[in-house]
Order: C-alpha cells, then sequence, then structure tokens
C-alpha cells in the first residue's frame, strides 16, 4: 500500500514550471530550425552534439509528468484502489499513444495497393514504427506504462528501476548496435527504446512530489540532488574520452566540454545527445529539471509569484502541444529558412500570440484536454 497523498489541490509551482517548459517549446520548435539562430543563438537549436538549451526542454515535460502521474495515481489508489488506479494508468496512456499515432503518424506512404501488398504485414511492422511515431506523445506514453509498476513504490525501488533503466539502454546501445543504428536512420529522442533513459527524469519528476509532500518545498535538497545528478551525467559524458594509459595523462584530458558548449572532438556513445536518447544527457537533464523546479518552488510555493502567461500555458499543455504544432504550420512557410534572425523572431513571436489566444480562450472557459 503506497504512503497517503496530501489534500488535493493545484500544485502552483508545478503549474507554473510546465508553463515555462510549455512557451520553452514554443520557442525552440519555431526558431531552432533556422539559420540565422543556429549562426548568431545555437543554444536554441537542437545539435545531437550536445545539450543545448532546446535540449532542456523536453526532459522538464517528463519531469512534470513524474511528479503529476505518481500525485494522481496515489490519490486514485486511496478514493478507488490499486486495480482501478492500475485501469486508469493504462487506458490513459494507450489514450496518448493513439493521439502520438495522430499527430506524430507512421513511416513510410504507399501509392499503390501492390506496393503495400509486396511489403506484408511483417515489413510494415518493421519499418512502419522505427522514426515517426517516437516522438514526445509517443515517449511519454510508453516510458509512463514502463514505470507504471514502480510508481507506487517507495524512493529506492524507484532509484533501482531508474538504474536499470540505463544500464539496460547502455548495453543495448553500446552492444546490440542500437546507438549507431538510431543515429544512422535517424531517430527521434532516442528512437523506440528512448523509453528506457526518459525513465530517468520521470522517475526524478516522481521523487520531487515525495518531496513536496513532506511539508514546505525542499528547495535547498531539489537545488543540492539536482546539482548532483547534473555532475554526475558531465562525468559520464566525460568516459568518451578516458585513455587506456591513465598513469601519465593529465586529468583536464579527461574532461570533455560542459553543457551548453560545443564539443571539439568528434562525438561518441557517452556524448550529451537528445537524438541517441543517451543515458549522460538524460541525467543531465533530470538533474537540471530539478534545479529549475527549486527556482519555481521558491518563487512560488513559499513566495507570491504568480504569472498568467505560466498559468495559461501549464494547465492546458496537452492542448499547447497540438495546437502549436498546427500553427507552426500555418505560420512557418512564410518564414523562409534563410530568414534575417529580426523576421524569424516576429514569425516566432506571432506564432506564440495565437497559440496563447487559443489557450486563454480554453481557459477563461475552463476548457482543459487532459487524457
Amino acid at each position: 500500500m503506497p504512503e497517503s497523498t496530501p489534500d488535493p489541490g493545484r500544485i502552483v509551482s508545478l503549474d507554473q514550471f510546465r508553463g515555462y517548459t510549455v512557451l520553452g517549446m514554443f520557442l525552440v520548435n519555431f526558431v531552432g530550425s533556422y539559420a540565422a539562430i543556429k549562426a548568431s543563438l545555437p543554444l536554441l537549436a537542437h545539435h545531437h552534439t550536445y545539450c543545448s538549451y532546446a535540449d532542456t526542454i523536453m526532459p522538464q515535460f517528463f519531469f512534470a509528468v513524474g511528479f503529476a502521474y505518481r500525485l494522481t495515481f496515489l490519490r486514485r489508489w486511496e478514493r478507488d484502489g490499486p486495480r482501478a488506479a492500475w485501469a486508469h494508468a493504462i487506458r490513459r496512456n494507450l489514450g496518448l499513444l493513439l493521439l502520438g499515432f495522430v499527430i506524430h503518424h507512421l513511416d513510410g506512404k504507399y501509392n499503390s495497393w501492390a506496393k503495400l501488398r509486396e511489403l506484408g504485414l511483417g515489413g510494415f511492422l518493421q519499418t512502419a514504427f522505427q522514426r515517426s511515431f517516437f516522438q514526445t506523445l509517443t515517449h511519454i506514453g510508453v516510458t509512463s506504462l514502463w514505470v507504471l509498476p514502480v510508481i507506487a513504490a517507495r524512493p529506492a525501488i524507484r532509484i533501482l528501476y531508474a538504474l536499470f533503466s540505463a544500464i539496460l539502454f547502455h548495453y543495448l546501445s553500446a552492444e546490440w548496435g542500437y546507438y549507431e543504428w538510431v543515429l544512422k536512420r535517424p531517430g527521434i529522442d532516442g528512437g523506440p527504446l528512448g523509453f528506457l533513459t526518459w525513465t530517468i527524469p520521470l522517475l526524478v519528476g516522481s521523487l520531487a512530489y515525495d518531496a513536496m509532500t513532506e511539508g514546505k518545498p525542499a528547495v535547498l535538497r531539489f537545488v543540492f540532488w539536482g546539482a548532483m545528478l547534473c555532475l554526475l551525467g558531465y562525468a559520464l559524458s566525460c568516459l568518451g574520452r578516458v585513455p587506456t594509459d591513465l598513469a601519465g595523462s593529465d586529468w583536464r584530458a579527461l574532461l570533455v566540454e560542459p553543457p551548453f558548449v560545443p564539443p571539439a572532438e568528434k562525438v561518441n556513445i557517452w556524448t550529451m545527445s537528445q537524438r541517441a536518447g543517451s543515458v549522460s544527457y538524460l541525467t543531465f537533464g533530470a538533474g537540471f529539471s530539478l534545479v529549475v523546479f527549486a527556482l519555481f518552488a521558491l518563487a512560488c510555493d513559499r513566495g507570491p509569484v504568480r504569472i498568467g502567461l505560466f498559468r495559461t500555458l501549464g494547465t492546458n499543455a496537452l492542448a499547447g502541444y497540438i495546437i502549436h504544432d498546427l500553427v507552426n504550420g500555418a505560420i512557418k512557410p512564410l518564414v523562409p529558412s534563410d530568414s534575417p534572425l529580426w523576421y524569424v523572431f516576429t514569425g516566432c513571436g506571432l506564432s506564440l500570440m495565437i497559440c496563447y489566444l487559443f489557450l486563454r480562450y480554453l481557459e477563461k472557459r475552463a476548457l482543459f484536454l487532459k487524457l
């Protein structure tokens, strides 16, 4: 039986943190592909060779998912019993996978019935689920199902489960060639096995929820453990430079560039990479998420800070995710890839404004998209 839950009610810091993350997603998903951004503000783009600001956004979503997942699962367990809690979690995440199929689509396009028949069911299953399907919504759904056996467990069990998932992912990447495959394909956010490392920020979010139930937000503890995870992620990224002869090596030769700094050498399996879903990247991302959340806990739960924009975005994040894709699809064709910086941000500002107007409209009418 899991421990008891606190009094129901929205946690302001979580809504504000989630709203900031949604705003960050709107920003980087619009501007990240433009040449002017990559030249002048490269931290706003995904590079797949180091951790940029853009790469910190998705781990924060998983952190927020893990926090809310444990909260709602324990409440339903207490109110309706374990069977109902499990059934609701399974239905919710299967629904998220169905939504992921509609939003992200499958790989492949078949121009004739003959080509589809030639491919066959086996060929279809082998090729259709390699790339497009495994994006944000699918990764959240699969990862949430993967951690379901431990989401109500005590902290030590969840930590061990995250460690097991990370080791399993690295083993499959190194020994079974998954790392080379996901980069060459290329995969998205770790590809079909990415759920193993997305487990790390999700379960760290669940641990943060536990700390929040103990009374006042454990801000200093969040900062400390967040910093430790960031250091661990960086230390893991340095393993790719360990020489065969440690005795004659300068310790500085063991260090790679820190996060947010492009690498000077060829990347490898230990490099922080969102495309690869590497263990080092998700460990650092989980720690960074915890530190950022600590700032919101301090400002919003201990302090009086309430930002209306973050509230509007944070309380309807799923709707925001769907809407921003549609809005970007309407605005980005009007902003050429070689546009100057001012024009890119003008287009981005227009996209953000339209997204906000839609979400504010829904908020005023208490319409929230949830699964």
